[in-house]
């Protein structure tokens, strides 16, 4: 598996904190759209899909969760904890969240607009995909 861990430039001073994300450098793709995850309730999930071209990096804003991302072979749990770290997430990704923390806030930044039809909801479709995209 590549790797999926980015430092993300946390600016800190008595005024609060700022996260910087940038283009080409932080961020390995132009930022098409961002959403938040939050308010999920204890011992719920989400995720479950993988995309078939979207790239994504997640940060944890405030609190914790944890990713478990598949790649048809193998599995990799990442905890994340700080917006120091961004968790890269590339195409052909299964994923799942879990463990969200009553505080947890998760920024997500997604290199492509909305579309249905990059994901792939079934995990046996899935493996299929990951499968023939190999060849």
């Amino acid at each position: 598996m590549e790797d999926f861990l980015r430092d993300i430039k946390l600016i800190e001073d008595a005024r609060g904190k700022l996260v910087v994300f940038e283009n080409g450098n932080n961020c390995p793709f132009e930022v098409k759209r961002a959403y938040c995850i939050f308010g999920v309730k204890e011992g719920e999930e989400r995720g479950f899909h993988a995309h078939k071209n979207l790239e994504q990096i997640a940060v944890c804003l405030s609190g914790s969760c944890e990713f478990i991302l598949d790649d048809g072979k193998e599995q990799k749990t990442f905890a994340l904890n700080s917006p120091k770290k961004g968790l890269y997430i590339g195409n052909n990704y299964w994923r799942v969240m879990k463990n969200f923390s009553k505080d947890c806030v998760l920024l997500v930044l997604a290199s492509q607009h909305y579309d249905q039809s990059d994901y792939i909801r079934n995990y046996k479709e899935f493996l299929t995909y990951t499968k023939n995209a190999a060849k």
